[in-house]
């Protein structure tokens, strides 16, 4: 049995990397759009700042995550070409990272200027915050259909073919 605070085994498992880097954009985006709906609220330039270096973080760590996604696949399907629920979780994630992507150029570009931000920006961040909650769901099910975990815990190769759906 693995030991669950072997840190090792966890920084170096080949796949795992994805599944904890995941939570990261997601949680710092929506905060962000929290903070800057709440700034729009009430004017306060210290909650519009908290929204654009938590939207700046947010972007960045989407690098790391869908490099981890890409080697996750690699690594546990050996390159084969996804279907389903797993293509449909990386259509996803590239529009998710992207929207976050274009939500802080929003943002740095109106700070570049000193203009007040658009105000389509928070339809904008909306929509992030639905595209991202629904990718976070295919994670979840792409989790189900494929393991993520520990080799230990569901064998060393997928117990499953990617013709499977």
């Amino acid at each position: 049995m693995v030991n669950p605070f072997d840190l090792k085994t966890a920084l170096l498992a080949r796949h795992a990397q994805h599944v904890v880097l995941i939570h990261f954009p997601i949680a710092l985006f929506i905060a962000a759009v929290a903070f800057d709906l709440i700034a729009q609220w009430t004017k306060r330039r210290g909650l519009a700042e908290a929204a654009y270096y938590n939207l700046l973080a947010a972007a960045i760590s989407t690098l790391p995550v869908l490099a981890t996604g890409v080697l996750a696949w690699q690594f546990q399907l050996e390159g084969q070409k996804l279907k389903g629920i797993l293509l449909l979780h990386l259509i996803f994630a590239c529009v998710s990272s992207a929207v976050i992507w274009l939500v802080w150029w929003v943002h740095f570009r109106a700070r570049r200027r000193a203009e007040a931000l658009p105000s389509y920006r928070l339809a904008v961040e909306f929509l992030g915050v639905g595209i991202v909650a629904l990718t976070y769901n295919h994670e979840r099910s792409a989790r189900q259909f494929h393991c993520y975990s520990p080799p230990s815990s569901c064998g060393s190769r997928p117990t499953w073919s990617h013709t499977d759906y």
